[in-house]
């Protein structure tokens, strides 16, 4: 409700009243106590009889004791009379800034509770009730409410009522106000009672569950001539409105909010009727259809949400004719084209008010047009994720009311011109995730006096490029700086001159120079998020400065030199990998992170024993120390993280066993350890944790595969690889139905394959999910397609593969293996094996790795193997196949490698033919000349396919599978905008939280 209105409401309600008492005052205010007579002695036991019903822990009605009711607080009485005529009893407590309400305990404890007594019938010249923002539990309006028939004001929002509305409401016909809104435990079937409230004037049934209602409350309001504000967001009303009706009576209305409900008509016609409107909120529902030319009708409408709904097309210039429009927000639908038109609209009202746009979200393309200029009123523009593209116009310098500027995710690929320095009034400033280029000097920031937020970077690192004076002092404050892929070179004076900082990031800016002391004392008390990545900083890091804020720090890929210093931090995140770090890490972690949350030491040169102390850090579920030179055994108290959810140690030095003597943390989820010198048996306490990854490849663990693995049925990654472990592999590891990694290889397993491992029911499906990785720091390597390849954690959930090489393995491949058509790389080589390969191995339609070599493999290679379009490294080598090669592509473009060792095998690309008949030579296969006509039909269908798949595989496939940059480059390149995207929209969530 806008301040206008609300100022008439009070206005009609104070001049009403003075109907009846010939008294002059404002209900926004307490009626001062008579000076001549105290409140009536039945209503003073009424209010005591009220006060005991309820439940009142902050002792807010302390002060109802005395004879005087008309001075207990909250209570106002009749001058003249001594009756009571008001109980504002609402609770008036602020949650600190940031947190709401429901989060806050003090809040709760602020609240009154209990019942509502029916003693307040006695109080029969009571107009004004408001107990809302309490705390009553469910319990049901009290039906004796609708007795109380001078009520004019009745407020009971937020205060934890049940049950259904009663109907006896609609007995107080001299209601002005009724608010139920944000009892999201209140219902109602039939709202017919409405009818009879004749005065109302404000109803907002906000969160009430009205889906028994369907659109039936649409004929009792439209009985409330005087209404002038209808509130029903999230009511939970679904169906069709009619798109006309016979009479409109409620034409008074000034606000009507129908938001976050799931109707789905077209947008009725009738609401365009209503030309009084001031504010028309339809937001996050499925309105569907053109959008109505009459909406020019609304002459007065300062107001128009249609955000989340849907809407398609191009944004209805008609729009621009609302010359009294102030806040527009068309967020979250799938307009396309530009919005110039829209703009043009505004040009010809003689006196512009618009003051907010939103049309983040949508799909427009184009540049922004130079007719943004003329909104010289505009405070907030909101352009976020869409395909704008170009430079800012010069003319974003004449928005001099500007406080809000969001570009963020388009693909703006231009300039940012100078005018730009001119918006004194900017307060946020988003232009991260686009393409700029060129460079930003002190006229771009010149008079920038009101700037908090800064966050500015670009696709093309470098591309764009501060070249400021190192001595120039900027006017503006920061509390937030986001700087990512642009060149900024040294920390400027007008970097150490902002020091109310909160969020710090400096990523990739080619910063090469030493952190500054004073710049970095100055922010430590207020600084919560701290990230100066790959840059070129050098130097020491400044010894025992106390960040109590601090929640994030970033120092990766720098050059920093020393140990590390013994911050004193509460911390909750440490990022610290890929630089030069050197030395033992400090003993007393507890004491310096009491309150860590992820730990990350990785990729430095840390060494010396993992302390013992780290265990005392209750707070820490991400511990990484991947990739140092730590040695020593792993810390045997790990079981008192009772909230570790990872362990990373791999590729270091650490030895002994796995601790287990007091148990391992039953959180994990992920423990890998591979590439140490871990000794012993798998521990029998892991069976008591919720696994989802486990990684001990490449240590000394020796024993068998215990059975009660079978129990950890959420597992997706089992990688024992490269150990001394024995026996049979259980058939205990088919009930792993999420496992789609499997790596067994390079043991000295004995026995036959599992027959069961078509019941890994993962591998039999291609579509694959992320859900269970919530671990995206690190890179795991992987023996696939003939050589080993880095994965990120975040992509790991790609990979579907089964490897058992290097084993001691004999009988059969089970024909079961067949039926896992989503498995992408299969490796038995290195075995024993024996018998056939199964002719329905081309069933294995995504294989892309086959590897079979050196078995006891016999009789020939499958016809169907040449079905498989997307294999691209096959080893049947060193068996005992025999017969001809498969025709096919898939097959005969192999290397040679790939079938030598199986001396009865024939035809190409071996250079033994197949006798009794022809074999394809290279040449006819890539389109030689031929000798008969047999050979010319064999021409025309190898030129077919060789031409065929080198369009449809290498065109698009090959250059990733087979040049190793480009892949690299191809992943990088999604992780980097996934990482970019993320931080951005967690940055911007927390600097809401931090403001509103």
């Amino acid at each position: 409700m806008d301040s206008y209105t609300h100022y008439l409401l009070l206005l009609f309600l104070a001049s009403s009243y003075l109907h009846t008492s010939n008294l002059c005052f404002c209900l926004g205010d307490e009626l001062p106590s008579s000076v001549n007579s105290s409140c009536i002695d039945e209503e003073r036991r009424a209010l005591v009889s009220f006060k005991e019903d309820i439940v009142d822990p902050s002792g807010r009605l302390s002060s109802w004791v005395g004879n005087d009711c008309c001075q207990w607080s909250g209570i106002s009485c009749n001058n003249r009379t001594g009756l009571v005529e008001k109980m504002d009893l609402r609770n008036l407590y602020k949650s600190p800034l940031g947190v709401e309400e429901w989060e806050d305990p003090a809040y709760e404890s602020s609240c009154l509770g209990g019942k509502i007594s029916p003693s307040l019938l006695v109080l029969n010249h009571l107009y004004y009730l408001d107990l809302s923002r309490s705390h009553f539990v469910g319990i049901q309006i009290p039906m004796f409410l609708g007795k109380l028939t001078s009520l004019r004001y009745l407020n009971l929002s937020s205060a934890s009522l049940g049950g259904e509305i009663p109907p006896s409401l609609g007995n107080l016909s001299n209601l002005n106000y009724l608010d139920l809104n944000r009892n999201s435990d209140l219902n109602s079937t039939n709202l017919n009672w409405l009818s009879h409230l004749s005065s109302l004037k404000y109803l907002n049934l906000g969160e009430v569950d009205l889906s028994n209602t369907g659109v039936s409350w649409l004929p009792a309001v439209n009985t409330i001539p005087s209404l002038l504000e209808l509130h029903l967001s999230l009511c939970r009303i679904s169906g069709s409105l009619p798109l006309s009706l016979p009479t409109i009576n409620f034409t008074s209305l000034l606000i009507l909010d129908l938001s976050e409900n799931f109707l789905n008509s077209s947008i009725p016609g009738w609401f365009f009727n209503l030309t009084s409107l001031r504010l028309l909120n339809l937001r996050g529902n499925s309105f569907s259809g053109p959008f109505p030319g009459e909406v020019e009708n609304l002459k007065s409408l300062e107001v128009l949400d249609l955000s989340a709904m849907g809407l398609e097309g191009r944004i209805p210039k008609l729009i621009g004719n609302l010359c009294n429009l102030k806040t527009l927000n068309l967020a979250g639908n799938r307009f396309d084209g530009g919005f110039e038109d829209l703009l043009n609209g505004f040009s010809y009202c003689t006196s512009n008010s618009l003051e907010s746009i939103d049309v983040s979200s949508n799909r427009l393309v184009s540049e922004l047009p130079t007719s943004l200029g003329m909104l010289k009123n505009l405070q907030h523009l909101h352009l976020t994720l869409n395909s704008f593209w170009g430079s800012i116009p010069e003319s974003i310098g004449n928005l001099s009311s500007l406080e809000t500027l969001d570009l963020f995710a388009n693909q703006m690929n231009g300039s940012i011109p100078e005018s730009f320095g001119q918006l004194s009034k900017l307060v946020h400033l988003d232009l991260s995730l686009n393409s700029w280029e060129g460079i930003l000097r002190e006229a771009h920031m010149i008079n920038l006096t009101s700037l908090e937020y800064m966050a500015l970077d670009t696709d093309r690192p470098m591309s764009l490029i501060f070249n400021v004076s190192h001595e120039w002092v900027p006017p503006f404050k920061l509390q937030t700086i986001q700087i990512r892929d642009c060149q900024v070179g040294t920390f400027g004076v007008w970097l150490q001159s902002q020091t109310e900082l909160e969020y710090v990031t400096l990523h990739n800016t080619r910063i090469l120079d030493f952190i500054p002391n004073e710049w970095f004392l100055k922010i430590s008390s207020r600084v919560e998020y701290l990230d100066l990545s790959y840059n070129q900083i050098h130097g020491k890091l400044p010894f025992h400065l106390k960040f109590p804020k601090l929640g994030a720090i970033y120092l990766s890929h720098n050059q920093f030199e020393g140990s590390l210093p013994l911050w004193s931090t509460n911390a909750s995140l440490l990022g610290l990998e890929s630089n030069s770090f050197s030395g033992p890490i400090p003993s007393n972690f507890d004491q310096l992170f009491p309150n860590m949350k992820e730990l990350y030491l990785s990729d430095n040169q840390f060494n010396g024993t993992i302390p013992p102390s780290i265990c005392n850090i209750q707070s820490l579920s991400i511990f990484s120390a991947r990739s140092n030179h730590l040695s020593g055994e792993f810390p045997q108290a790990w079981s008192l993280w009772p909230q570790i959810f990872i362990i990373d140690v791999g590729n270091n030095s650490l030895s002994g066993n796995i601790p287990t003597s007091l148990g391992v943390p039953r959180s994990l989820l992920m423990l890998i350890m591979n590439n140490n010198n871990f000794v012993g048996n798998i521990p029998s306490s892991f069976k008591n944790c919720s696994f989802m990854r486990v990684d001990l490849g490449g240590n000394r663990f020796t024993g068998e595969i215990p059975l009660w693995i079978g129990n950890m049925t959420g597992l997706s990654m089992l990688r024992l690889r490269s150990n001394f472990l024995a026996g049979h592999i259980p058939h205990q590891l088919c009930y792993l139905t999420d496992l789609h990694i499997l790596d067994l290889g390079h043991n000295n397993f004995s026995g036959t394959i599992p027959k069961c491992l078509n019941n890994l029911t993962f591998l039999t499906f291609r579509d694959s999910h992320q859900t269970d990785y919530i671990y995206t720091g690190e890179s795991t390597r992987m023996t696939l397609k003939g050589s080993e390849l880095d994965y990120t954690i975040s992509n790991l959930y790609l990979v579907k593969s089964i490897d058992l090489s290097s084993n001691n393995l004999e009988g059969g491949i089970p024909e079961q293996i067949s039926s896992l058509v989503g498995l992408g790389a299969l490796n038995l080589s290195m075995n024993q094996l024996s018998g056939n390969i199964s002719t329905k191995i081309g069933n294995l339609r995504w294989l892309e790795t086959l590897d079979l070599s050196h078995n006891h493999l016999s009789g020939q290679i499958p016809q169907s193997l040449s079905s498989l379009t997307f294999l691209s490294h096959l080893n049947l080598s060193y068996n005992n196949l025999s017969g001809s090669i498969p025709s096919g592509p898939q097959l005969q473009t192999q290397e040679n490698s790939s079938y030598v060792g199986n001396p009865s095998l024939c035809g190409f690309p071996l250079s033994t033919k197949c006798e009794g008949y022809d074999t394809p030579t290279q040449q006819t296969l890539l389109g030689g000349d031929s000798e008969d006509e047999d050979d010319n039909g064999k021409l025309g269908f190898y030129i077919s396919m060789v031409l065929g798949f080198v369009i449809s595989f290498w065109g698009v496939c090959g250059t990733l599978l087979l040049k190793k940059s480009w892949r690299y480059a191809y992943f990088q390149f999604f992780d980097n905008i996934k990482d970019k995207i993320a931080l951005a929209i967690a940055l911007k969530v927390a600097h809401f939280q931090r403001r509103f």
